[in-house]
């Protein structure tokens, strides 16, 4: 072959400026990581030469740049040039060489696969791509389950014309790449059969916090761009980095169930792809299973360790075979730019009702007056500096994004479009609210919240907000070692980068009310509860879960292990439950455990409750929490407070009880 078609496996990273990016990222995985068991579907490129061939042969170059010069010299608007310059490439003829390479490489590609015409993706792949300082997040086109000869033509012909969608005409111009030097390579691969599977996106480093010692995995059912493109709301995983090199240890420390509510699959002919309802049953199950989320993470460690930096990766799962595949890999742009020694704290004062909640992109608070908008076609109805309430963002949306205060839309999670582009943007957002543009509507005050940890929270009216900035790198070292009090696990690593000593103490009851809401005894003696109302929304709540009491355990275990990662390997100092009996009996089920007492606050609490008759049995549950924490996550870090022990016979007893449920003081550098 002559320079128009590349094989992947013969490609580097070096490449860029021959295959952009993602074409040269694919070679330099298969070539470098297939030996660490990273699977990499095959393909081909073709290259930046194909691209210019196709233009002269066209006759394009002089025509585009006097499109582009006339929008700006302000001549006639974007919209105009994009769609001129984007037919000009539609309706040009293939040059017979370069049409000849990429029809011998599909038929070689075919018959590797053992298939008479293979189901390929087909994704651009800019020369100006993925770069550190730019991210270029979705702006040229992918085109998937394309198959024969002609339909591939079509597609890398559509391929060249996205170079010229009006966000990436805007995009280059602003980040000062000249129109006419960037070049586009396409990648042709191998479809990974996930329409029958599922998909995502990872990342290998926090989005919002730049903690670097998680990764941070979205799934859904389906072929990924539903994922990418926010139009669903995915899973989410997070593991710890730090202890994935023991096999025996499953450092997961968040597994949220999304909604799902549709995928994307094969379709036929002139519409190679189509959307369709998900299951009850796969809207109630999470796409990975453990072993294969520890194993995604395992990849994103060694695809981050290989490149030096941290990386955003796209993953895809073949229903057929059961295999999963890294399918794109790129650097990550927005915590890799950002300035780690600032340190804000937002400090919400008069915040008005709660109107809906979503997942908090970024950490700031932003108060102003929303712009609703329902359709990409009213984009141009946006006031400027408003909050733009929309279903769900696609690179159309950018221009908008850009002028907007802050975003928040119904449907995506944190790797969805909206996400990626707010964070690039340094624009507060939530996402995948469900229900935002039904409660909101346009003109109305609110406060958008992204300060408070993991949710983002969206308050009626305009709140009164107080900003710290503290330059870390300025704090003076202190004799007296500094630990946290922290007890909300959402907002745990916002806090990684503080010089302390760990934390000195972790209320576990906050991560009960908050993230279970049950009564641990409620959970042991469910089948015995009397209250009907509380049974249903208990049922309703550990659905999933044939144990009852593994809820609690499960539950429990992940929101302590974010808490003692944010400071691993220094300790964290969890103190067991220490709830009153009127607030015990506030909890689901628990007002048939817990006596009626005068005065709750020197009453039946901490020490005594573990190993009372009454209690004994919840109690064991929060010892397998922490058991679990220690001894199957591998947080070794956690030690345990035992509260309100009144005499030394009391703390005898407690630790018995510990012992009988693994917890045995000293045992495993238990403290």
């Amino acid at each position: 072959m002559s320079g128009y078609v590349v094989w992947f496996d013969t490609l580097n990273r070096g490449d860029v400026a021959r295959v952009g990016g993602k074409n040269a990222s694919l070679g330099e995985m298969i070539g470098m990581l297939a030996s660490k068991g990273i699977a990499v579907p095959m393909g081909f490129a073709t290259t930046a030469d194909a691209y210019w061939s196709f233009i002269d042969a066209n006759r394009l170059r002089e025509r585009i740049a006097a499109e582009i010069g006339k929008w700006s010299l302000g001549k006639i608007p974007l919209a105009d040039a994009g769609r001129t310059i984007r037919n000009m490439i539609l309706e040009g003829d293939w040059p017979k060489e370069v049409a000849a390479e990429i029809v011998s490489a599909y038929a070689g590609l075919s018959e590797k696969a053992g298939a008479s015409a293979l189901s390929v993706a087909v994704r651009s792949s800019a020369t100006a791509e993925d770069l550190p300082d730019a991210s270029f997040a979705g702006q040229q086109e992918t085109f998937l389950n394309i198959s024969g000869e002609a339909a591939l033509l079509t597609a890398c012909r559509r391929c060249y014309a996205s170079l010229f969608t009006d966000r990436a005409i805007s995009y280059r111009q602003a980040k000062n790449f000249d129109h006419m030097k960037v070049a586009l390579s396409i990648g042709v691969q191998q479809m990974v059969r996930s329409d029958t599977g599922g998909s995502g996106v990872m990342f290998s480093i926090d989005t919002e916090t730049g903690f670097d010692k998680i990764v941070l995995i979205n799934a859904a059912w389906g072929l990924g761009e539903n994922v990418v493109q926010g139009a669903v709301d995915p899973d989410e995983y997070q593991v710890f980095k730090p202890l994935l090199g023991d096999v025996s240890l499953s450092p997961i420390i968040e597994k949220r169930c999304g909604a799902k509510e549709k995928k994307m699959v094969f379709g036929t002919g002139a519409e190679p792809t189509r959307n369709v309802p998900t299951s009850k049953a796969e809207r109630a199950s999470v796409v990975l299973a453990d072993a294969e989320i520890l194993s995604l993470a395992r990849w994103a460690a060694t695809i981050e360790q290989h490149y030096g930096c941290p990386m955003d990766m796209e993953w895809a799962k073949d229903g057929e075979s059961g295999k999963i595949y890294i399918v794109q890999a790129r650097p990550e742009t927005v915590q890799a730019r950002r300035r780690v020694a600032d340190f804000k704290t937002y400090a919400i004062r008069n915040k008005g009702r709660l109107l809906t909640k979503g997942l908090s992109i970024g950490d700031a608070v932003v108060g102003g007056r929303t712009c609703l908008i329902e359709s990409a076609a009213d984009i141009d109805k946006f006031v400027d500096g408003s909050i733009l309430v929309t279903a769900t963002t696609d690179p159309d949306w950018v221009p908008v994004m850009k002028r907007a205060a802050a975003i928040i839309t119904d449907h995506g999670g944190r790797t969805s479009h909206a996400a990626i582009v707010s964070r690039e943007l340094g624009v507060a957002a939530i996402v995948g609210t469900g229900n935002a543009t039904h409660v909101l509507h346009s003109d109305q005050e609110l406060t958008v919240s992204c300060a408070e940890g993991d949710e983002g929270f969206v308050y009626d009216g305009i709140a009164d907000v107080d900003v710290k900035s503290v330059d870390i790198s300025d704090l003076p070292a202190t004799k007296t070692e500094v630990m946290l009090n922290l007890a909300n696990p959402a907002a745990a690593f916002r806090w990684w980068r503080l010089p302390v000593g760990g934390i000195g103490l972790a209320r576990m009851e906050f991560v009960i009310t908050n993230a279970i809401r049950v009564h641990p005894m409620a959970l042991v003696h469910f089948d015995h509860l009397k209250d009907e109302a509380a049974k249903a929304e208990i049922a309703s709540l550990t659905a999933g879960y044939a144990d009852k009491r593994e809820y609690f355990v499960d539950r429990l275990a992940r929101g302590l292990s974010r808490l003692a990662a944010a400071v691993y390997p220094k300790p964290a100092i969890v103190r067991m439950s220490d709830f009153k009996t009127n607030e015990y009996a506030g909890l689901l089920g628990g007002a048939e455990f817990e006596p009626k007492e005068e005065n709750p606050m020197i009453g039946f609490r901490g020490a005594s409750r573990y190993y009372s008759p009454r209690y004994r049995e919840g109690f064991a549950l929060e010892c397998q929490a922490i058991r679990r924490l220690r001894s199957e996550m591998g947080f070794k870090n956690v030690v345990v407070m035992i509260p309100f022990c009144r005499s030394v016979a009391e703390a005898k007893n407690v630790l018995a009880v510990m012992a009988e449920n693994g917890l045995e003081r000293g045992a495993d550098g238990l403290q």
